[in-house]
């Protein structure tokens, strides 16, 4: 029971923290304000600052494309039920031992199983290979939308701001 509360607390404080960070989708789509940047410098200072800008938008995009890869890749997503469902289903129906005929299945002998049939099927479905495809994407969009937004006039407020 403690762990559903912290859990939801976590959940509580990450709404909190990043998701009230949220820009609005005109503003983190407004094409009137891309630009190429002149130099790595200026490329530099538009990532910086526009990833603490739009930090609550691209955590948004990489749970998107987090949900994506694993719609798009089924023998993945059977694999982790698989274990999951395991490690409940033997958790809840499985603590004490149980008499099958002349043996006797421990909770050590169903997680055996569960290992044994699950790390193959979860290795044949690529886990590593998603998620460097989601490394990949997620920082092909958010270093490319970062560096071609230009920052706001309130990001020459911010640099006074912190003088102050």
């Amino acid at each position: 029971m403690e762990a559903v509360m912290r859990v939801t607390d976590t959940i509580k404080s990450f709404r909190e923290t990043r998701l009230a960070a949220l820009r609005p989708p005109t503003e983190f789509f407004d094409y009137q304000r891309i630009s190429r940047p002149s130099d790595f410098n200026q490329a530099t200072q538009r990532i910086t600052y526009n990833t603490r800008y739009f930090s609550g938008n691209y955590v948004l995009i990489i749970a998107l494309l987090a949900v994506y890869a694993l719609l798009s890749n089924p023998l993945l997503l059977i694999a982790l039920g698989f274990l999951v469902g395991g490690f409940i289903a033997i958790n809840k129906f499985g603590p004490e031992p149980m008499q099958m005929g002349e043996h006797t299945i421990t909770q050590k002998h169903l997680y055996t199983a569960l290992f044994v049939i699950g790390l193959p099927l979860l290795f044949i479905a690529s886990p590593v290979m998603t998620f460097f495809w989601l490394v990949g994407a997620s920082g092909v969009l958010i270093l490319g939308h970062a560096s071609f937004i230009e920052p706001g006039i309130e990001s020459e407020y911010a640099a006074v701001q912190d003088n102050v």
